[in-house]
This record gives C-alpha cells, structure tokens and sequence, in this order.
C-alpha cells in the first residue's frame, strides 16, 4: 500500500495547477453562457428536433468513456487502498452500467418505441442514472477524510474490487428491472415521446437537481485534488442538466437538450483525458527513477567491488597466516610428544573458522560480480535459529533477552545461505552494539512473517541508541559509520547482498527507542 506522504502522485490526490483549474473555470463558465443564452430566450424560435445518430454516438461514447474511467480508477485503487478512490471508481462503473439499458429504452435510439420498458422507462433510468453517481460522489468526498483507520482498505484488492462491481451490478439490474416492470405504475413524466409534464419537475427534475447541489457544496467544501475540480464541473452539469431539459423548452431534442448531453461529454471525457496524461506522466517519471537508480546502483558497484576487493586482499592475507601457523602447529603436535589434544582441538577450531572467514570475503566479492551465485533452496525460519546460535556468546555478554518470533508457515526460498547468514549476522551485531550503548532493558526481536502476495520478510528490532533522522538515508552508504572504529562497509554489503536476491532492506525506527531493519521480497522456490 502506497504510504500517504507518497500518495501526491496520483490524481485522486494531485493538486491542480492554475491552468487547470483556469480550464475548468472556462468550461463552468461557458455552460453558464450557453444557460443564460437559451434561459434569455435568444433560441425560443430554434428547436432542433431529433437528430439521429445523436443518441446513440453520445450513449456510445458516454458508455466508453464511464467504463475506461472506471478501469483506471480502479488501477489507482490498487496502488492506494483508499476507500473513496473504491467509491468513485464505483461511481463510474454505475454510469457506464445503467447508460446500457437507458439507451436501449431511449425512443428513437434503436426503434421508434425504445427496445426495453416504454417512454416512462427513459426518465426513471435518467433519474437513477443522475441520483446514483451523485450520491457516491457524496460518498467519495466524505470517505477522504475519516479515520486513518478506516480511510484505507485492509483486505487484498482482488476482494475490494469484487465486492465493488458485484454490488453495482446488482444495483444497476436491480434499478433496471424497477424501472422496465414498473413502468405502468411510474408517474406519466412525459407525454408521448416529446413533451415533458409538470410531474417531470417533481419526480426527476428537482431530486436531480437537489442532490446534484449536495455533492457540489461536499465537494466544494473539500475540494483539495485534480479529481475533485473536475467532479465539481460535473456537477454543475448534473444541476444545470435537468433545468434546461425542462425550462425553457420542455420538449425533448431542444437546444438545452442538446446542449447538457455536449457538455456532460466533455465534462466526462476531460477527466478521462487527464487520467489518461497524468498516468503517462508518471509513467514516464517512473521510467526516470529506474534508470537513475540503475545508474546509481552501477556506479555504487564498481566503487564496492574496489573496496572489497581491497577488503580482501588486506584481510585474506592474515587468515592464510592463521591457516598456516595452525596446520604447522598441528604438525609439531604430530610428534612424538606428549599429545596434547585441547591445544589441537583450538587449532583445528582456529582452521574451520579461517575457512569460514574467507568464504565469506569470497561471498562479498561475488556481490559486486556478474556471476552465478551458489543459490540453494532453504528455510529462513531455520537460518534465524543457526545465526542466533552463532551469536548466543555475545547476547548472554551482554545481558540481551531474545524475542524471536517465527511463522511456521513461512515458504522456502532460494539464496546463498552464506551471504544471508552473513545479513542476519551483520544486523544482530549492529544490534548488540547498539544496545551495549544504553542502560535499561535490552531486547532483541527477531520476526519472520509471510506477506498476502507470498513474499516473506524479516524484521531486526532493537532498543539501542536508535539511528539519527539525518543517518536514516545515509546508513548504508558505503564508508559511512556511526561506530568510531567501524569501516562503513557492513549495513551497504548487506543491501547490496539482499537486492542479488531481488529483495529490499531498510530501517525504521522502533517504539519506545532503538531501531528496525526489515529485508523483504525474497525470492520463494514457487516464484
């Protein structure tokens, strides 16, 4: 889920720039003059007629329009787990449904008589049509500002989106059915296929109307986004709509008639269009990111690998000495002499672990390199157990109490179980440094969870010093250090260790003191 400080990137929470909105104010202001233009009388003697392929280009091109919107709302949804951005794609995804049997009921659109309901259908379906997308625009703008809590969706997006379109389509053929076998008991709102009756003002006109005005003041109110200016210009046509149907000419195919339908087009299609722009623009802004990160990541490589090769010749050459002297020293304890077996014991000790040492430059240098790694299928849960093993002298040292909690259902995944070892011992380390730092409790928590998506991650908590906020984008620099004799190279190795393995390591501060550091996406042998 997209953090909130990050959410600015998308429309539903883009702020509009002064042309856009000086658009929207021209749009707003250009309906007002065609309104006030045919209100004045200046048309009284034009009526247009029916215009034939009108209806159906307009529904056609409404429908097409309703539903892409809908789509990209949706996409947006998925990336935000926001609530209102659900509702207003849900909107969307209503118009787009009931546009379909409202133009198949529509008289003279595909017969003379409309191919579903009779002339009363038209109007109710107008009304739904109009009252539905109102009321989850209402919906939309009270639901940005509720509870952190509750503003966000907690289940998977497939769920989200499910439960949306099930229950608009429900509706849609709910309303659908309504309005076609009911149309005998609907009141007579138009007479013949034409005129329009005084019962039209009170059961579609002002309903429209009043709700319409309750979605622009909401949203007026709290308007902040580029989606919310654009819906503000929709809803003055939802209010103007129904007043120029009506006044001054309350026959259908009027210029007022026409006029509405041209502008709620263009209301609709201009926020498709920026839609459209505004994901192209991020998507090129994103293109940018990869390949300036991939730029950096070159350039960070080629540094690393000077440093670890120099890690390694300055640091092998003392461990061959260490190899050396103890296979000498298990040499003379060959001889005839006394035997004395714990003195070769510790040098055999002194062996495995100079073995060890170099395997691991070795696995540091092969970071840097393009070159198959020793990947193997293993368990994380049982690497947390071996490391923590590993470090059990220096927690007992130190008088740290070990919290570890593992998910038994934890996929295996595939790695160099080497240079993931090498990670959790770099963390726990760092973590024992910390907390040797600061009196009180000493706790480290040691936590392995699966994610919805089957990706795992592991999670080093300790209550240490903590990291400065100046430090927490600088700490896995390379040769940066917070330590007096550190060298800068342990937290930058293990990043680099887990994005071989197409993972993310980052840190974050722990409650009440220390720090957290989480590696995740880790490639699952199912992947």
């Amino acid at each position: 889920m997209i953090t909130p400080e990050e959410d600015y990137y998308v429309l539903s929470s883009l702020s509009p720039s002064p042309v856009q909105k000086r658009l929207a104010l021209f749009v707003v202001l250009s309906m007002l003059a065609v309104y006030v233009s045919i209100v004045s009388g200046l048309t009284a003697n034009f009526h247009p007629g029916a215009v034939g392929p009108f209806t159906p280009i307009y529904s056609t091109a409404m429908i097409v329009n309703e539903l892409i919107t809908a789509i990209l709302l949706f996409a947006q949804f998925s990336i935000l787990r926001s609530r209102a951005t659900l509702m207003i794609a849900s909107g969307y995804l209503f118009n787009a449904l009931i546009l379909i049997p409202w133009f198949l009921a529509v008289p003279g659109a595909f017969a003379p008589d409309g191919m579903i309901g009779g002339y009363q259908s038209t109007s109710a379906l107008y009304l739904f049509w109009h009252l539905g997308f109102a009321l989850l625009t209402i919906a939309y703008a009270l639901s940005k500002d509720v509870a952190p809590s509750r503003r966000y969706w907690r289940g998977t997006v497939r769920e989200a989106i499910t439960y949306s379109v099930a229950l608009t389509v429900t509706a849609v053929s709910a309303l659908t059915f309504l309005s076609i076998a009911g149309e005998p008991l609907l009141p007579v709102v138009i007479s013949g296929t034409r005129n329009l009756t005084s019962l039209w003002v009170w059961f579609v006109g002002a309903p429209v109307v009043l709700t319409s005005m309750a979605a622009l003041v909401v949203l007026w109110i709290r308007r902040r986004s580029l989606l919310d200016l654009w819906l503000v210009v929709i809803m003055v046509t939802y209010v103007i709509d129904p007043i120029l149907a009506y006044y001054p000419d309350p026959r259908r195919f009027s210029v007022g008639w026409y006029a509405v339908r041209t502008f709620g087009l263009f209301a609709g299609g201009v926020v498709l269009v920026v839609l459209l722009y505004e994901t192209s623009a991020l998507y090129a802004q994103l293109v940018g990111a990869v390949r300036a990160q991939r730029h950096e990541r070159e350039a960070r490589l080629m540094t690393g690998d000077a440093v670890a090769a120099t890690i390694a010749h300055e640091v092998k050459q003392p461990l061959s000495g260490m190899i050396t002297s103890a296979d000498a020293g298990l040499r003379f304890l060959n001889h005839p002499v006394p035997d004395l077996q714990e003195a070769k014991t510790a040098f055999k000790q002194i062996i495995a672990g100079g073995h060890r040492a170099a395997s691991v430059i070795e696995g540091i240098r092969t970071i840097f390199k393009k070159e198959d790694r020793k990947s193997a299928s293993l368990d994380l849960n049982d690497l947390v157990r071996e490391t923590l093993a590993l470090v059990r002298e220096g927690l007992a040292k130190h008088r740290i109490l070990v919290e570890a909690e593992l998910d038994e259902r934890l996929p295996q995944i595939t790695g160099d179980r080497i240079q993931l070892q090498q990670v959790l011992v770099n963390l726990i380390t760092n973590a024992i440094d910390s907390m040797t730092a600061v009196d009180g409790a000493r706790v480290l928590s040691v936590k392995s969870e699966i994610h919805d998506d089957g990706h795992v991650m592991i999670s080093v908590a300790d209550t240490g010093r903590g990291i400065g906020p100046q430090d927490i984008d600088r700490i896995f620099n390379p040769l940066f250090t917070t330590k007096p004799d550190g060298m800068g190279m342990g937290l930058s190795i293990c990043r680099s260790i887990i994005e071989a393995h197409d993972g993310r390591l980052w840190a974050a501060p722990n409650t009440p003191r220390g720090a957290i550091f989480h590696f995740s996406s880790i490639r699952s042998v199912s992947a």
